[in-house]
């Protein structure tokens, strides 16, 4: 049923690009096809003898593949004129329309970036939506684009469900897991769900993708879950088209990867052949569906016109095998399946061939003249949305004074009655206070359920709320994060549990790259707040070596929009955690909560047994706000001498060197602990630092990659330049284990002997 394009290319071919000739060879199949056809069917009768695919479906399928050809073709003329911006294209993929056809609009999909014909298709789901101009705004990256308002192009819609990833490898594949989970899990705590209970995930991804090292962990935590008989109903849809960019996937191989996993039901079905195809689509979005299993659907496609606008092929493949693959163009046998089966003339499908065409150019030039984003403010606008008001008015809510008295065990165990307590403990009370106030959180991580942590601070967790929402997982960072990521689609509070800040660094991306960027790249149309509790920085005594004294907290600062908080004592990291959940709540922020790991158990300040580093609960209507940081001064207010700017192990460091550098130099002495690490509050730091005569800042990080850069790069730029300053910092290396440890990270001493510098 294939025309393959000569070899040597024929003359009215040549000088054309690889695009040019796809198109042209599209014509001329249709044109010299010389078979015999059928009699029209009516719409319902089946395309052709023993397909699954009815007529009408075929005609719709078939515009949707058309729909997706010409956006590609358009967007590779345009691009030299720069009225388009993305040339990525789906040609060779469009047989992923039958899967959009075969789910509903309401499975929430997780596509990479040759989907045109699934979102052509499944925007057929909606009456009134028009997939050619709000792909074209996408293309031309104007800020009407309906899916990520011009700052990306994404396929992603709201009212279709369409989640946004950008050019994912395979990056999203956790939280299509996730997602999947949190679809039937929500029923066992009485989540209300924004679609259908029977819904399922969706996730494509391509054959090259499917070896790295994200998604092998998804199928892997996937079969984890089936082998247990929880539900996981995720379609994972790998289109096998034989290549990544220019490296060949060895044949054969994706089949014998997965078609005998055990527990991920392997389904193969050609993505090249409609009449064919479709039936094995259906069979694995069926059973997907019904068995709540999670389902590998091994769609066969091929790439034509390169990995992109600016992959030449041409260049380093040679002609037999281009002209091989673009005979193989799943356009060139649905225009056959429609002239053998008599449902449309030579003439019907080039009328409407360029009419997709005109359709498409004549949408591509009207986004053109539409507005861009022309300003910082508007392209930062849904990154890190904050309505303070809302979020203070969220975290000081108090309505659910009756449910805390079981959670504490009675009446007289309430917190807030209980003697000053150490950091591990009020975290501690803080999570179940907060379970009480929101029924929707979950909390989950390695060994988060019946032991309480490895430090015990999720203790009593799971017998007060159960394992539907305080549960183990398998021991992967990059799993519990996309499950965060999951349950939070699905409208649920999740706070994720990270074993150690070292641990973070391995699943880093599902941060950096997904959670943190989706209000960002869906223009705040889609969010999955969450908080996320990590075990953190140096300074532990007999337990360490660089996983369990790990101060890299670098990886975490750079992420735009996330919120890292860091407190150094009980009753801050109660009112700080109250806050970090309502702004995940009201604002769908995505938030880090650092606990020192080293002042957990602290009791004391200057002395054993002064208890001063224990704390009272503080009463469930106390929150901080974001930004807020502690001051230590002098009774009288003062401290001017000499002013610390510190954070966690830092602080009750630096308490310690202030008594000492008093005693010695006869200084004043003011430490400020900034608590809140991201977004630093640049205002609040200028404002300590008036009438200073020294600055120095303690910093438990490294050198080159810590939190103090920050506070000096807003010292300086506030006028501060002049002032004395120094640092007292981590040095650049791993930590080692025992004592060597405290030759690499600040201590008492390195504060006060910055101090004698500077009176020196």
């Amino acid at each position: 049923m294939f025309a393959a394009v000569p070899n040597p290319i024929p003359a009215r071919m040549k000088g054309l690009n690889r695009a040019e000739i796809c198109d042209a060879n599209f014509q001329a199949f249709v044109r010299d096809w010389s078979g015999s056809a059928q009699a029209k069917p009516s719409a319902g009768e089946s395309i052709l003898d023993g397909s699954a695919l009815d007529a009408q479906g075929f005609r719709e399928l078939f515009e949707s593949q058309l729909i997706s050809r010409h956006l590609d073709l358009m967007a590779r003329v345009l691009r030299v004129q720069n009225k388009v911006f993305y040339t990525i294209g789906s040609s060779g993929h469009e047989g992923n329309a039958m899967v959009a056809r075969l789910a509903r609009h309401t499975d929430p999909a997780f596509l990479h970036y040759r989907s045109g014909g699934f979102m052509a298709e499944r925007f057929r789901k909606i009456p009134g939506m028009d997939p050619i101009m709000d792909s074209a705004l996408s293309f031309a990256a104007s800020a009407e684009d309906p899916a990520s308002g011009g700052r990306h192009k994404v396929w992603g819609s709201k009212p279709l469900w369409v989640l946004p990833q950008t050019s994912t490898i395979a990056s999203h594949l956790p939280k299509a897991l996730g997602t999947a989970i949190a679809i039937d899990h929500a029923r066992r705590i009485g989540h209300a769900l924004p679609i259908p209970g029977d819904s399922i995930a969706i996730c494509s991804f391509g054959d090259a993708s499917s070896n790295h090292a994200t998604a092998q962990t998804a199928f892997n935590a996937a079969a984890w879950t089936a082998y247990q008989k929880l539900p996981a109903p995720v379609l994972y849809v790998c289109e096998d088209n034989g290549i990544g960019i220019s490296v060949k996937t060895p044949d054969g191989w994706v089949a014998r990867n997965f078609r005998d996993r055990a527990d991920l039901d392997y389904f193969y079905a050609d993505g090249l052949d409609l009449a064919s195809g479709y039936g094995q689509v259906q069979a694995a979005v069926e059973h997907c569906r019904r068995t709540r299993r999670p389902t590998f659907l091994h769609l066969r496609t091929t790439r034509i016109m390169g990995h992109a606008g600016t992959d030449f092929e041409i260049e380093w493949r040679n002609i037999e095998e281009l002209c091989a693959v673009e005979a193989s163009d799943p356009l060139l046998r649905s225009a056959g399946i429609a002239l053998e089966s008599g449902a449309m003339s030579k003439d019907e499908i080039l009328a409407l061939y360029e009419d997709m065409r005109k359709k498409c150019f004549a949408a591509a030039e009207e986004a053109d003249r539409r507005p861009r984003l022309t300003s910082l403010e508007d392209v930062m606008r849904p990154l890190a949305p904050y309505t303070p008001d809302a979020v203070k008015a969220e975290a000081e809510r108090f309505d659910y004074a009756e449910e805390r008295i079981p959670a504490f065990g009675g009446e007289g165990k309430l917190p807030e009655k209980q003697p000053a307590k150490h950091l591990a403990i009020q975290i501690n009370q803080a999570l179940h206070d907060l379970f009480c106030k929101y029924p929707e959180t979950l909390l989950f991580g390695e060994d988060v359920a019946q032991k309480g942590g490895v430090y015990t601070v999720t203790k009593g967790l799971h017998k007060a709320f159960g394992n539907k929402r305080v549960f183990n997982t398998l021991l992967d960072e990059t799993i519990i994060l996309g499950l965060a990521q999951g349950y939070a689609n699905m409208g649920m509070l999740p706070m994720p549990e990270i074993q150690y800040l070292a641990y973070f660094h391995n699943a880093c991306d599902q941060i950096r790259g997904e959670a943190a960027s989706l209000q960002f790249f869906s223009n705040g149309q889609y969010r999955n707040p969450m908080v996320m509790r990590i075990a953190s920085l140096g300074y532990q005594r007999g337990f360490g070596g660089h996983f369990h004294n790990d101060n890299s907290i670098t990886a975490l600062r750079d992420i735009p929009g996330l919120v890292v908080g860091c407190p150094s004592r009980g009753d801050d990291a109660a009112t700080m955690l109250r806050t970090l959940m309502a702004l995940a709540k009201v604002d769908g922020r995505v938030c880090a909560f650092l606990e020192p790991i080293a002042l957990y158990m602290t009791k004391d300040l200057y002395e054993a047994g002064d208890g001063l580093w224990l704390t009272e609960y503080p009463s469930p209507e106390q929150a901080m706000t974001l930004g807020e940081g502690r001051v230590y001064a002098p009774a009288d207010g003062a401290g001017d001498d000499l002013v610390i700017f510190t954070f966690g192990n830092g602080v009750p460091m630096s308490l310690r060197a202030a008594r000492a550098i008093e005693a010695k130099h006869g200084w004043r002495v003011r430490v400020v602990d900034l608590r809140w690490l991201v977004p630093l509050n640049e205002a609040f730091i200028r404002e300590q630092a008036a009438g200073a005569r020294r600055i120095l800042v303690v910093d438990e990080g490294r050198r080159s990659a810590g939190v103090g850069e920050g506070v000096i790069t807003a010292l300086v730029e506030g006028g501060f330049g002049e002032v004395p300053l120094r640092r007292v910092v981590g040095a650049d290396t791993f930590t080692p284990l025992a004592g060597a440890a405290f030759l690499v990270i600040p201590s008492d001493d390195d504060i006060v002997a910055a101090a004698d510098a500077f009176a020196g």
